[in-house]
């Protein structure tokens, strides 16, 4: 399931606190749901996790992000000389 919250990083990366809100609150009670866990201290460490690996995705989308108007950027400045 890491890599679940990771691609919702990096899809909401731009709304990175709403992804994360999303993540810390979202992926605990998807577990009580589906029955896998029960409320107990155990699903505060299951709301961390999935904020971190939350985190890693917006983390590369906001890497991607920069890059790519970085090199917009240095693009339109040669064409423009």
């Amino acid at each position: 399931m890491i890599p679940t919250l990771i691609l919702l990083g990096m899809i909401c990366g731009r709304w990175w606190r709403s992804s994360l809100v999303a993540a810390a609150v979202g992926w605990p009670t998807l577990l009580v749901a589906a029955d896998v866990m029960s409320v107990s201290a155990g699903l505060l460490g299951a709301s961390a996790l999935a904020t971190v690996n939350a985190a890693v995705g917006v983390a590369i989308h906001q890497m991607v992000w920069r890059i790519t108007r970085q090199l917009r950027r240095s693009g339109s400045s040669r064409s423009a000389a």
